[in-house]
């Protein structure tokens, strides 16, 4: 015990607090992109991207009742993308690595956790590193395929700063065979459109997270996966942890309230993407060569989700791809012929006045449904326009009248 002690302390030298070595996650994550290459951003590339968010912008006025939610123009290399998203990663994966690190204290038997003592932290320690190690490498893997703060939908960077990734832009645009810079300022499109929508909707970042977060909370451990895992532990070889493959050992739990919180987040993912994705493609038609061939790539690309999604969905339960993209897009579309752009938009002002899943159906019938044009009157975007933003795992708002989410328009 005492060499296994000894060996461990480096590794779970800083747990910090917290379900997840976050600690270890970023060092782990760091490693994978230095053994991968982690190019430093020029000053070219900087400029480069300044410039295609100040043309996205402007391309997207007439596009989008919502104005420039741009404060700060960025590019990020890939460990940037890491630092600054990690405040965001921490609220989603913590609810989840808790309850894995006590399924792990569960499988020490109860007769013997009181001959353990202190020792009982132990385990904790080391389901956070083993947790924390896991996470570096999905996170260091994501950070070698994102394009942007907001590329995989959420709203990842702090508010109101539009980064991109050239290095990863310049991988991406080469598989495509198109320009970089017509790449480029697509990406960039789509960074400015979710900046107008989370800066200006003002609860919709604690609507998508919580939603995430209302899912995972229904994510059940498999017990025996982690049995399977620990097993596979070696004491001489601490690193050993980071190799161990926890996919599988989180199983959504197969309830009605699981059902309706996986439909509620696909419903906010999808709806948010292709908003998106009609309003960066009205923009950028007639103005880039290959905006066709650009579109219907990112449909794919957001719809399939790249090997890292992939292995982050494994990992935390979690699937960060809308799946109904296409009605979505479908859906805006509709209420643009129908109720114009400002009319399309102000469904935003509040969470009740947004389709649901069902209305992905029919998106011509929930376009020309019946609703109250007096309350889209003077909609002022530049201001608050809903009720006010919630923190993940705060309860839900509700407003006074009694109304449900089911309110339709």
């Amino acid at each position: 015990m005492q060499q296994f002690m000894s060996q461990l302390q480096h590794l779970l030298s800083t747990s910090g607090s917290g379900p997840v070595n976050w600690d270890l996650a970023r060092q782990v994550a760091a490693s994978q992109l230095a053994a991968a290459g982690d190019p430093a951003v020029s000053p070219y590339e900087r400029n480069a991207v300044e410039e295609a968010l100040r043309l996205a912008d402007l391309w997207l006025e007439p596009a989008s009742a919502l104005p420039s939610g741009i404060q700060t123009s960025v590019a990020w290399n890939r460990n940037e993308w890491i630092y600054k998203t990690l405040d965001v990663w921490r609220k989603l994966c913590d609810p989840v690595a808790s309850r894995m690190v006590g399924a792990m204290g569960d499988l020490v038997p109860p007769e013997a956790r009181a001959q353990l003592g202190p020792m009982q932290s132990m385990v904790a320690t080391l389901g956070g590193a083993l947790f924390g190690g896991q996470l570096g490498q999905a996170l260091g893997s994501l950070a070698a395929e994102v394009l942007s703060a907001g590329d995989i939908g959420l709203p990842l960077g702090p508010a109101g700063t539009a980064a991109l990734i050239p290095a990863n832009i310049k991988a991406y645009g080469e598989g495509l065979e198109l320009p970089e810079d017509e790449v480029r300022l697509y990406v960039a499109l789509r960074e400015a459109a979710h900046q107008r929508l989370f800066q200006h909707v003002p609860w919709l970042r604690g609507h998508v997270l919580s939603a995430v977060e209302m899912y995972a909370s229904g994510i059940r451990v498999n017990r025996e996966a982690i049995e399977e895992a620990m097993g596979r532990v070696d004491p001489t070889d601490p690193e050993s942890m980071q190799a161990i493959a926890l996919e599988g050992i989180f199983t959504p739990e197969d309830s009605p309230a699981q059902k309706a919180s996986l439909a509620r987040l696909e419903t906010a993912l999808a709806l948010v993407e292709g908003w998106v994705c009609h309003v960066v493609d009205s923009a950028a038609s007639g103005r880039l060569p290959n905006v066709v061939r650009l579109a219907e790539a990112f449909r794919r690309r957001r719809a399939a989700g790249g090997p890292a999604e992939q292995t982050f969905a494994a990992l935390v339960g979690l699937e960060l791809r809308p799946r109904r993209l296409r009605e979505a897009a479908a859906l805006w579309a509709a209420l643009t012929e129908h109720r114009g752009i400002s009319g399309r938009d102000a469904l935003w002002g509040h969470p009740d006045l947004l389709p649901s899943e069902d209305d992905f159906a029919d998106p011509v019938a929930f376009a020309m449904s019946e609703f109250d044009l007096s309350e889209l009157e003077g909609f002022d975007f530049s201001a608050p326009g809903g009720p006010e933003e919630q923190a993940p795992g705060e309860p839900e708002r509700r407003p006074d009248d009694g109304t449900d989410d089911d309110k339709r328009p």
